[in-house]
């Protein structure tokens, strides 16, 4: 480990303990070019519930008008209580959520305490921030931040832009190329009373509307057994959703939207 002298030190944090040790990696100097195709992911979704808040992404990442990849993971623990869902370019996305998970472990450690909620979706908005030059040259990552306050004994939601403002949501968050369409399903599902398993239907249901009209985004496929991923978030931690579960709700929601669906009748009457 490197040594500082008082006035150099970084303290706990991680970021800028990188920047000062000359680890970051160089900054980009000109535009990506169109022959440089960069699998894009969206769409991801948040909404808070009686117990604490649901995080679900769909699993489609993009490059252009192709798919580059049907099962890619935008849900991810942050720490115990708290988690984050990428949108944007995979990579520098993926990449600033293991930063972000390292930056709140070694917060802890050097400071022999969590950082709060709000400080570490205070973190994130300064990483979106950092990331700003890279956005600008077409690599932009817009995440959403939820988590668990253990203080307040509340879920909580954050927001962000591509320059790193961040808002705080008090219902429902959503960011992607879908989320215009995610989010008004969950507008128009939302109640205070909410329990865990409408929540969590209310997410899928949001992500299949988004898929269907966002090509950018991914449905179920049950051909394939791949399913959105979905998390919980309580005063118990950060709890991943199976597979198991998420089929059995895929498929009861693909049965309720085709008995909704008017029939069709092709070819000529006789």
């Amino acid at each position: 480990m490197p040594f500082f002298t008082p006035g150099q030190d970084p303290g706990p944090d991680f970021a800028e303990l990188l920047r000062r040790s000359a680890v970051a990696g160089p900054a980009l100097t000109e535009a990506i070019g169109p022959e440089l195709r960069v699998p894009h992911g969206t769409t991801v979704v948040a909404v808070r519930y009686l117990d604490g808040v649901v995080l679900a992404g769909d699993r489609r990442a993009t490059s252009g008008n192709l798919i580059s990849h049907r099962s890619i993971e935008k849900v991810f623990p942050a720490d115990q209580h708290s988690g984050v869902a990428i949108a944007g370019a995979a990579g520098p996305a993926i990449e600033m959520v293991k930063l972000f998970q390292l930056q709140l472990e070694h917060y802890e450690k050097v400071e022999g305490a969590a950082l709060s909620l709000e400080g570490k979706a205070n973190q994130l908005g300064q990483m979106v921030r950092n990331h700003l030059p890279a956005a600008m040259q077409g690599l932009a990552v817009v995440p959403l931040f939820a988590g668990f306050d253990v203080r307040r004994g509340v879920g909580r939601l954050f927001q962000y832009d591509v320059t790193g403002g961040r808002y705080e949501e008090h219902e429902i968050a959503t960011t992607g190329s879908g989320s215009l369409h995610a989010g008004t399903v969950l507008k128009l599902g939302w109640r205070e009373d909410l329990q865990r398993d409408p929540t969590i239907d209310l997410a899928l249901t949001a992500l299949f509307t988004a898929a269907d009209e966002d090509s950018a985004t991914g449905g179920p496929d049950l051909i394939r057994g791949i399913y959105p991923v979905v998390a919980t978030i309580t005063a118990d931690g950060f709890r991943r959703v199976g597979d198991t579960e998420l089929e059995e709700r895929s498929r009861r929601l693909l049965d309720e939207f085709e008995a909704r669906q008017p029939r069709r009748n092709g070819g000529d009457s006789a």
